[in-house]
């Protein structure tokens, strides 16, 4: 008989964990007040047993002792294993066996527990789990999670030692900022405080931390200040890594009515570039890990330790190379990126001077706050 057993998959996780194995722990967001998100609006929260998802952890092993016998050498039997992909009856198990055909495939070495806030359970519950994941995969090298700056911050380093001891490699959290004006704009549900005490006890823990930040979405009265709070977070928690992910006001949130009422005012790609060259430049003693690793970031290829001034001038300078271009120019390439025709900047020296002209004109048309809305609409896709 074929095996078509299912286990559950959110339907998020970082760019970070792409090639992880997803494993939801906890269904939705304990929170699902934030008004920039409606992915979890319409999702009842949900904390798995143990017992829940060790069984979804056997159906993992079940398929990975399958798909090991498709191994060839120091390669695979690519034409096996889509065979038995089209034997499936079932659609969902199909999509199981995939991944963990995928996550094998790509070295089997990472996964990743989902959804929202998993840091929720209590240690004793989500420990039995990293205990059983690792003791039925020894191979693997990291585990990594989601957790809610408030939730986080009610929890102490003792309980993140205990998680790290169990297996739990690093904690990913969306801070977005660390103004707590933008915060409360934002309907965030946590303070610049809570992250503070929650990227403090997190490492103090001796678990990974990577923090988002959220350019542009204290629209453009309050920009300068989600920098500048930002920057205040990042310099008292000194975490991992700090992560890029622009702002995009999506159709069908709270915030994308406020700005519908005219109660809230989009920032532009400029006003974000500058936001996140201002939380460079206000980093203080951290060894922080600046990331931009998602399409929605207009500048993607801002990389850099945020303890090196090397590193800090390359990302600085390749932000004023991009702002000290005539405003045509920023909004072709704006365009370029947004519609995925373009990476970087380099990418404009691929034009020939005729196409040049002619999307410079096409830009030059539209006014400064139709064009932020049309950017907007563009980056919306991606999330």
């Amino acid at each position: 008989m074929v095996n078509e057993g299912t286990f559950h998959i959110g339907p998020i996780r970082p760019p970070s964990e792409a090639a992880s194995l997803l494993i939801q722990v906890t269904r939705g967001c304990t929170w699902n007040k934030c008004k920039f998100c409606n992915l979890y609006r319409h999702t009842r929260f949900k904390a798995y047993s143990a017992d829940s998802v060790k069984r979804d952890i056997d159906v993992i092993a079940a398929y990975a002792e399958e798909i090991e016998e498709y191994r060839d050498g120091a390669g695979w039997d690519l034409d096996g294993l889509n065979g038995r992909l089209q034997r499936f009856r079932d659609d969902e198990a199909r999509q199981c066996f995939y991944m963990v055909a995928q996550w094998l495939i790509d070295g089997g070495e990472n996964v990743f527990l989902q959804d929202g806030n998993t840091t929720v359970l209590s240690s004793g519950r989500l420990s039995e789990v990293l205990v059983y994941l690792k003791q039925v995969f020894p191979q693997i090298k990291r585990i990594t999670s989601y957790g809610r700056a408030e939730e986080l911050s009610s929890h102490s380093a003792e309980y993140y030692a205990e998680l790290k001891e169990a297996g739990l490699d690093r904690i990913h959290s969306g801070f977005e900022t660390g103004s707590d004006r933008v915060l409360a704009m934002i309907n965030k549900g946590t303070t610049a405080e809570h992250e503070i005490t929650a990227g403090r006890n997190v490492r103090a823990g001796g678990i990974e931390l990577s923090v988002y930040f959220m350019p542009g979405v204290g629209g453009r009265e309050l920009s300068g200040e989600n920098a500048e709070g930002t920057a205040r977070v990042l310099n008292a928690v000194n975490p991992d890594f700090i992560r890029v992910r622009t702002a995009a006001v999506k159709p069908g949130t709270e915030l994308y009515e406020d700005f519908r009422q005219g109660e809230y005012c989009l920032c532009g790609d400029d006003d974000k570039a500058r936001e996140i060259r201002r939380v460079i430049e206000l980093a203080e003693g951290v060894t922080t890990q600046l990331v931009s690793d998602h399409m929605v970031n207009l500048l993607q290829d801002i990389n850099g330790n945020l303890g090196s001034e090397r590193d800090r001038r390359k990302m600085t300078a390749r932000i004023d190379q991009y702002l000290g271009m005539p405003e045509a120019d920023r909004r072709v390439f704006q365009l370029l990126r947004r519609t995925l025709r373009a990476y970087d900047l380099d990418d404009l020296a691929q034009l020939t001077a005729e196409q040049r002209e002619q999307l410079r004109e096409a830009v030059r048309e539209e006014p400064e706050a139709r064009w932020d809305e049309k950017m907007n609409g563009y980056i919306s896709r991606f999330i």
